[in-house]
Formats: C-alpha cells, sequence, structure tokens
C-alpha cells in the first residue's frame, strides 16, 4: 500500500470513529463571525488583545476583555505538542493561527481524529503570541468536514501542470496566486460591465442552444433536442442574436457570453470560452474603435491603477490611440510581398514561397488573410487595430464603398493575439444572402467552419436593422494579459482536459 492509500485508510477509520461517537463529521452550517483578513487587518496594530487566561505569579492575568471570534476555514498545519498545539485555519480572505490547549479548549482529545486539510470551526478569543502572532484561543472546536484525501506536501504544494488544471480545487487551497488570478478574472469583467453601464448600454441573455449556428467562422458542437427531435448547436457566437435586438429597437445592448468551439486546444484556445459581445445602433467601426479604446484602458485603471502593464518581460500599454494599420499595409511592412496590385494566382505563388498552408484558399483575399494570420499577427505586439479586412474572410461586415473587394472590420491585436473583432455590421438583407450563398458553397466543398445561411436572421434584416457595429472582445485573452498568465488554462477555473 503506496503513502496516500495508507493515509486515506487511517483517515477512513477516524471518520468512523467520529460517527460511533454520534458526531455528524459534516454538519450543515456553522456561525462565522470573522474572517481571517478582516481579523488580521483590525488587530493588525493592536497590541493589547485581552484576557487570555495566563497567570502570573499564581493570580490571573486580567485586562481588557478578550475579542470573541467564531472563524472557520481549512486547517493547512496541525503542531500538536502534548497538552497544547497550534494550527493555521485557510478562509477565503487568508490565514490565521489558532491555538487550542487541554486545560482551556473543551474535547480537546477529540484533536486525535484531526487531520490537515480538515474543515473547521473554532468558537474563541484572540491574543497575540511571545512572537507576535495574531491567534485564536480555542474554546471549542468543531468538525465541519472530514477530508479523506491528503493534501499535498506542505512545502511543495501542486506543482505538476496537468494536475493543478485537473484537480482544480486542490490547486486553489496550495496555490493562493491562483485564486489571486481568479479574483482578478471577476474584477476584469465588473470593470467592464460597470463602463458599458454607465455609457447606457443594456445587459442581456440570448440563447446558448441555437438552431442554426453563426456569427463567425467555426465548427459548432452539435447536439439533439429529443422532444423537439431536432438538432441543436451550441452557439458559436451571440452576435446574430444581439443584432435580432436592434431590429427589436433596443440601440445599446451587451452580453459576457459563453460560447462554444469545436476546435483545438492550446496555450490560446479552449472550447469553451468567454466573449464579451456589444452591438450599438448608429455606430460604424471607426466609432467601435474610439469605445474599444476608451474601454479597455478605462479597465487597466480600474482593475490594476495603471494603462501600463508588463506581460511576460513584455512591457504593454494600453493608453489610447492604439497603433492603426489596413491588412494590406501590415503584409507589406511585415513580409516582401505587397498585395495591392497582384491577382489570384500571382497571391497564391507569393504564399507558397512564404510557405503559408492555402487549403480551400482560392480567392485574393482569402489569400491575403491567410498570409496576415500566419506571417504578421504575431509580430504585432502593442496595441494594434488591424484594418479592412477583405469580403471573403467578412461575410457579415459591411463593404467599404471605396473599394468593395474590402470591409469595414477591424481585430484588434496585442502581443501577437487577437483579442478584439469588430464590424460596421452588413445590414442589407440581399447582400448577405448572397454572402451565406458563398460560404455554403465552401462548406460543400470541406470548408468545416464555413457560416450558414440564418433565414429567420434574412427575415429580421428585411424587417430592418438600423446601421450598427458591434465589438466582441475575448475575456479570456484579455485576462491572460492582465494577469500576467502564460496560457488559457491559467485563467480558465475548469479548462477542457483529455480523459484520463
Amino acid at each position: 500500500m503506496n503513502t496516500e492509500d495508507r493515509i486515506r485508510q487511517e483517515r477512513l477509520k477516524k471518520l468512523q470513529d467520529i460517527r460511533k461517537q454520534g458526531i455528524d463529521p459534516y454538519p450543515a452550517s456553522f456561525k462565522k463571525t470573522h474572517d481571517a483578513g478582516a481579523l488580521q487587518e483590525k488587530y493588525a496594530h493592536t497590541a493589547d488583545l485581552g484576557d487570555t487566561g495566563e497567570k502570573k505569579n499564581g493570580e490571573k492575568k486580567t485586562g481588557r476583555a478578550a475579542v470573541k471570534v467564531a472563524v472557520a476555514g481549512r486547517l493547512m498545519s496541525l503542531r500538536r505538542m502534548g497538552k497544547s498545539a497550534f494550527g493555521h485555519l485557510l478562509d477565503t480572505t487568508g490565514s490565521i493561527q489558532i491555538f487550542m490547549s487541554q486545560d482551556r479548549t473543551s474535547h480537546y482529545s477529540f484533536l486525535q481524529f484531526i487531520d490537515r486539510g480538515d474543515i473547521l470551526g473554532i468558537e474563541g478569543s484572540i491574543f497575540r503570541t511571545k512572537t507576535g502572532e495574531l491567534t485564536v484561543e480555542a474554546k471549542t472546536i468543531s468538525l465541519l468536514a472530514k477530508s479523506l484525501e491528503p493534501l499535498p506536501e506542505k512545502f511543495h504544494g501542486l506543482v505538476d501542470t496537468e494536475l493543478r488544471y485537473r484537480e482544480r480545487y486542490t490547486d486553489l487551497v496550495m496555490n493562493p496566486q491562483v485564486k489571486k488570478t481568479f479574483e482578478m478574472r471577476s474584477r476584469i469583467f465588473q470593470a467592464m460591465r460597470e463602463f458599458l453601464l454607465s455609457k447606457g448600454y443594456v445587459e442581456v441573455e440570448t440563447p446558448i442552444l441555437q438552431p442554426v449556428y453563426g456569427g463567425a467562422a467555426a465548427r459548432p458542437f452539435t447536439t439533439k433536442h429529443n422532444t423537439l427531435g431536432m438538432n441543436l448547436y451550441l452557439r458559436i457566437s451571440n452576435e446574430l442574436y444581439l443584432k435580432r435586438l436592434l431590429v427589436g429597437g433596443f440601440e445599446k445592448v451587451f452580453e459576457f457570453s459563453k460560447d462554444f468551439r469545436n476546435e483545438g486546444i492550446d496555450t490560446q484556445h479552449n472550447p469553451e470560452f468567454t466573449l464579451m459581445e456589444t452591438m450599438t445602433a448608429y455606430h460604424d467601426y471607426n466609432d467601435s474603435m474610439k469605445l474599444t479604446e476608451e474601454m479597455l484602458a478605462s479597465v487597466c485603471q480600474a482593475v490594476l491603477g495603471t494603462t501600463e502593464i508588463g506581460y511576460q518581460g513584455t512591457k504593454i500599454s494600453f493608453k489610447p490611440p492604439f497603433a492603426k494599420m489596413t491588412m494590406l499595409e501590415a503584409v507589406k511592412k511585415h513580409t516582401p510581398v505587397d498585395f495591392t496590385n497582384l491577382n489570384a494566382a500571382q497571391a497564391k505563388e507569393a504564399a507558397q514561397k512564404l510557405k503559408v498552408p492555402l487549403e480551400n484558399k482560392e480567392t485574393k483575399g482569402a489569400i491575403l488573410a491567410a498570409v496576415y494570420d500566419e506571417t504578421v499577427e504575431s509580430k504585432l505586439i502593442q496595441p494594434t487595430f488591424i484594418l479592412d479586412y477583405p469580403k471573403e474572410v467578412s461575410p457579415l461586415a459591411k463593404a467599404k464603398p471605396a473599394n468593395p473587394d474590402f470591409t469595414e472590420r477591424f481585430e484588434l491585436v496585442i502581443n501577437g493575439r487577437e483579442i478584439a473583432n469588430v464590424y460596421t455590421e452588413l445590414n442589407d438583407p440581399g447582400i448577405l444572402k448572397e454572402n451565406w450563398k458563398q460560404q455554403e458553397q465552401l462548406l460543400k466543398k470541406g470548408d468545416e467552419e464555413a457560416q450558414r445561411t440564418d433565414k429567420d436572421f434574412l427575415k429580421a434584416l428585411e424587417v430592418g436593422m438600423p446601421p450598427a457595429s458591434g465589438i466582441g472582445i475575448g475575456m479570456d485573452r484579455l485576462v491572460m494579459l492582465l494577469t500576467n498568465s502564460a496560457s488559457i488554462r491559467d485563467v480558465l477555473f475548469f479548462p477542457a482536459m483529455r480523459e484520463k
């Protein structure tokens, strides 16, 4: 029997012994009065904390009344010393030392059934030890949950990366910085929500299960509704539903959207992820560009107190204005090729010389976008707007009046990664119908990421949608940047993992 199995057996035996005494090892509640962090902060500079029960020259030490507390959390350490014991209790706000003694703690002998990792409730009073550490002297000990699995060894913690992601619950216990990352994630979401609400936006909810997947180029997850007898798809985007709301008369909406794409997993991709999508009536992509800059700078300032961040050793500035280049300009700057006057055959030859894969890409626009994706995007470190995407890769975007081969679309790239995708939205149902016909042909040729025709959305456009622009921000990637996290798995509580 290995060490972990032996420890588990010992703990199971303790669990049985506890139950034999008529004690519930998993009670329903505990009346907690204080958090560890709040106590540490409140009494950080207080020396006299009242009567601790100590005696001097046979007389009980007196002073002001002791501060009574009830704390609860996970027991992270336990040092038994005969008739007394010290330990540390960890709750969501921090850690505090606890002291138990045979003379002062009721049912002190119950400690024989307690192990590191157990969740305890401690009622008692606070004092300072001779070394100055704030401590709760336990009057009573309550077992709130018996831990059967041993925690990782104290000084090494949980360091195996895959195990950390697979057993996030243990990772959060053993690695305090991980918890701080997810607290930061929450603050980032809240700061963005407050920014948009202050601008008059309405937060909405749209369907996750959709009869037609759309709004992006991606492979969907397919499921079936048994009662309706029809296939449904986990959404790859909420964009088309936000636009339906504009048709209905809303002018400023946003949603934190859980989306799902049946794609590979790497440091930037997870099949389940979060986008923040806006849709704004009467805006174009120039308006959205300004709003994006202002919003990201505001979020950085609110969460970090600065618009200058460090990411994996690189300084990045979120201070507006951000750099701007068209896709043609970016490719010309970072490769030896100028696509401006090339035809499709010449574009294909140039891409092949750059060793860019061109599966299912025959038009000049699609080839240009592939060259940009493969050779340019990773070189853009500071926040940069890449403007004017080819029409072939932007079926939902409005064409540029002066050059209809390109669209009013931009992506925001930071540290070589797409962070935001924005259009001036196409609201002409006739043009969109033709664009989707071309997408359906690509689907038949084997392009699994081609878009589908959504007849109900076309009907909505025929009712009439005002001019509009939407912003889609990859929240997981933004959180990676603002928490200095190297992988998307570091900012998802429970990332997708291959089954053991």
